[in-house]
């Protein structure tokens, strides 16, 4: 089954609705609103779909409403059943500080076909496609290192690692140090930094450290339209993060997942620029229109691109 390449004119829509909207809160230092304005946005706009959509990556929980929250039914209630995974402004901090890298982030997957994933921290690794066991989280920071320098014939100082930079990865950033590993390190911007290691142009070997669980099957849905590499195992720091975790099916808290079993199908993935970054370029007011761009994957078609939208200044962003 593949998810009908009309999808994704509407959910590069939904992706450019949200972005706008969170655009006129960029650098008013209040993140809380330009999530809101993402969410409202991103709402109203997946609610015009025909389709029987279900938010399985959210905002939340039921409880945290307004925000997208998970088990939320979403579309016309006709059409396909599609999940659908979202992160409305990806880099809070970018767009309340107009800092480069805010996105607005959407992934559909069939049914069943994206991981449920809990809002828990995931050891993340990825790279672009390379031969099985190369790199694996179970493998020390050298290790893999030391692997992909022999894959790709490169020696260590050729290669450049992207790692948030946070007190958690000072470890893995002095290990990259000691092996003279060229080092990107990012403040945000978690699915992002997973996505550098799609294409050459990004000068980004591979991606390494703990970040968000939902980031990172977002990530993930993209990853696998470039046939990358990605494995990310969860981070359990509570027994009530473990009893959210057994409500959505995962029992082995220790277990290392591929990119196979994150993504099991066909998807979508629309990631449309707020503030211009590595990725894609921010929100333009050109004459009388705001101009987008959206990195745009859609597996089943081999839909790999940026593409540019124009929105009239007058348009409705409702």
């Amino acid at each position: 089954m593949t998810i009908d390449k009309k999808f994704v004119d509407q959910f590069i829509k939904v992706s450019t609705r949200a972005a706008l909207a969170s655009y006129h809160l960029v650098g008013k230092k209040d993140k809380i609103a330009a999530d809101k304005a993402a969410v409202d946005a991103m709402r109203s706009e997946l609610n015009k779909i025909n389709m029987k959509g279900q938010i399985v990556i959210g905002e939340g929980e039921l409880d945290e409403a307004p925000m997208l929250y998970i088990g939320e039914k979403l579309g016309t209630l006709n059409g396909p059943e599609l999940d659908i995974a979202v992160d409305p402004l990806e880099g809070t901090n970018f767009a309340a500080n107009n800092l480069p890298g805010a996105l607005s982030v959407i992934a559909i997957g069939e049914k069943s076909n994206l991981f449920n994933a809990p809002e828990t921290y995931m050891e993340k690794i990825a790279t672009c496609k390379i031969a099985k066991g190369v790199i694996d989280l179970d493998q020390t920071v050298k290790k893999n290192i030391l692997n992909l320098c022999e894959f790709k014939n490169k020696s260590p100082d050729q290669l450049t690692a992207c790692v948030m930079d946070r007190p958690r990865h000072k470890k893995i950033i002095d290990e990259l140090k000691n092996l003279k590993v060229n080092l990107k390190l990012i403040t945000d911007g978690d699915v992002s930094g997973a996505l550098l290691v799609t294409d050459k142009k990004y000068g980004v070997d591979i991606f390494l450290g703990t970040g968000g669980g939902p980031e990172g099957v977002l990530a993930a849905s993209a990853l696998d339209a470039y046939n990358c590499t990605f494995q990310g195992r969860f981070l359990f720091e509570s027994d009530e993060e473990k009893l959210r975790a057994k409500k959505m099916g995962i029992n082995d808290f220790t277990k290392k997942y591929n990119l196979d079993e994150i993504i099991t199908g066909d998807s979508i993935f629309c990631a449309t620029g707020i503030t211009s970054g590595d990725l894609v370029k921010g929100v333009e007011i050109n004459d009388n229109e705001y101009l987008t761009e959206t990195l745009v994957t859609h597996k089943s078609t081999g839909l790999k691109k940026v593409i540019i939208t124009k929105n009239l200044l007058n348009d409705k962003l409702d």
